[in-house]
């Protein structure tokens, strides 16, 4: 299992937080998420098939696209 943590500046309220959470929950292999509007940070752990490329479009699809990632 992986745990990745991302800056996504686009997250500005909880309807940010739960959108976030609830469509990157429903991708196979996700399980967790963590997202932060205060610090713009999402924390995901996954496993296969699950990718950092899969969530990074999924992201970007949302119309929250991570900027970063800080580990």
């Amino acid at each position: 299992m992986v745990t990745e943590t991302y800056h996504v500046p686009a997250i500005s309220c909880g309807h940010c937080v739960m959108a976030i959470q609830r469509e990157l929950k429903a991708l196979e292999g996700v399980v967790d998420v963590k997202a932060d509007e205060q610090t713009k940070q999402v924390t995901v752990t996954y496993q296969e098939p699950a990718t950092p490329d899969a969530i990074a479009a999924l992201m970007e699809e949302i119309g929250y696209p991570i900027a970063e990632r800080l580990n």
